[in-house]
């Protein structure tokens, strides 16, 4: 998981702005796109390891510019030394620096956790609060972090927004921001609550194995209803049709249908990819301090 950045504390999503442009997919579409993407992602979850509010509220904040994977090496140690908020507040942070150094800007992180925990233990009676006015208040906590919790450690409705989402959802055409909020907003509004959660860890899934700032296309169950996989489907086919050379053309490469049914990208198929993912790169949103 990635840094989010500080958002606002009002309860549930955030209303989608008068002012942002419209997806180009409509909610029908949305649907149908993210029930592809839930079968080619079954059961998609949180891949930190927790057992309570507190331990994914702790992981979520470690694994800013992290790995899952990581962050799941440091937790067990970690939580048997600081096995709630009250222990976590009262940490040495030089002994905390140590212990979480392998996850990366240790320094931050070791004061959003024991400020995180300082708040917990002082304003909530040692409890996480399940609430999102109430995550919100806590050092190094936004919305993408609270809606982290809420919707896996409380079972409450939340959709978190982090850079997978904002990148697939994005290219797929079913959001049309760079904002995490109006984002969070946009797929709020087409997918009923209690598939929030769902749609926030398939979408984070597909970025993370599919999707990447380099995209396997070929791989994607919904390239042909993208709208960045149909430019690029569509560039491949032209090249394919116009070999540069006799010689290219004795070596032209199989149609799009047969590229797309194997398992890789393939030579012809990847310029089109480097052409695509330039003309369609976005800005990336104002970097902020908090997550």
């Amino acid at each position: 998981m990635v840094r989010s950045v500080k958002g606002s504390g009002k309860k549930g999503p955030v209303k989608k702005s008068a002012a942002a442009s419209a997806p180009s997919k409509s909610a029908a579409e949305t649907r149908e796109i993210m029930g592809l993407l839930f079968q080619q992602h079954p059961n998609a979850f949180t891949e930190l390891n927790f057992r309570n509010p507190y331990e994914l509220l702790v992981a979520t904040i470690l694994s800013a510019q992290s790995t899952d994977r990581r962050v799941n090496e440091v937790t067990p140690a970690l939580f048997a030394k600081y096995p709630d908020a009250t222990s976590l507040a009262a940490a040495n942070p030089g002994a905390l620096e140590g212990e979480i150094k392998s996850t990366g800007f240790f320094r931050q992180k070791t004061k959003s956790l024991i400020g995180m925990a300082k708040a917990v233990v002082e304003n909530f009676n040692g409890v996480v609060p399940g609430t999102m006015e109430g995550l919100v208040t806590l050092t190094g906590v936004g919305r993408k972090t609270a809606n982290v919790v809420l919707s896996h450690a409380f079972g409450v409705p939340g959709l978190a927004v982090d850079r997978h989402v904002l990148r697939v959802a994005n290219r797929i055409g079913i959001v049309s921001s760079s904002e995490p909020e109006e984002v969070e907003a946009q797929l709020c509004a087409v997918m009923p609550p209690e598939q929030w959660q769902l749609t926030s860890d398939t979408l984070i899934l597909h970025g993370r194995r599919i999707c990447r700032p380099f995209p396997l296309c070929p791989k994607c169950a919904v390239v042909e209803l993208c709208d960045f996989g149909r430019e690029l489907l569509a560039t491949a086919k032209l090249k394919a049709k116009a070999p540069k050379s006799p010689k290219a053309a004795a070596k032209r490469q199989p149609g799009i249908a047969g590229i797309k049914a194997k398992a890789g990208i393939k030579p012809a198929i990847k310029p089109a990819i480097k052409s695509a993912v330039k003309r369609t790169a976005k800005p990336a949103p104002p970097r902020r301090s908090s997550r």
